[in-house]
């Protein structure tokens, strides 16, 4: 009798393409409409571009908080992709954002990086800073809870 195996199963290889693909099949369809790209990654740590839409701004051109919250969610699940190698069912636990100042009328560049990964929880922060400026304009720090 052959006893069951117990090796772990090989991680597939995490590539730009294989990002971009999961923020096509992983998420809901309106996350998907913001239309957002895969700019670079490592290992821990993403960074999308969120492009600025008429659809997700106020008076002035200012983008919403909410699209800036979502995108800075997105970007930290794709962070811990890039350290687990796949796609693991998790959950956000928390998400405290501070927006610094508004953005207005620019892409905006999200930068997501794990601060710690245990067992069972993820920390991580993330920063949003305007494509055209590199100013700053919204800072955030989140658990996940891998299930």
């Amino acid at each position: 009798m052959t006893e069951p195996s117990t090796a772990t199963p090989a991680l597939s290889p995490v590539t730009t393409d294989t990002l971009q693909q999961a923020l096509a099949d992983w998420f809901a369809p309106w996350v998907q409409a913001l239309g957002m790209t895969v700019e670079s990654f490592s290992d821990g740590e993403v960074t999308l571009r969120l492009p600025h839409n008429d659809q997700l701004s106020r008076v002035g051109g200012m983008v919403c908080g909410q699209a800036l919250m979502s995108a800075a969610d997105t970007a930290m699940v794709l962070a811990i992709v890039t350290r687990l190698g796949n796609q693991r069912p998790m959950t956000t636990v928390q998400l405290n954002t501070s927006f610094l100042k508004p953005l207005s009328n620019q892409d905006a560049l999200v930068t997501a990086r794990i601060v710690r990964a245990g067992k069972s929880l993820v920390f991580g922060e993330m920063d949003i800073s305007g494509a055209r400026d590199g100013q700053s304009v919204c800072r955030a720090s989140t658990t996940y809870a891998l299930l």
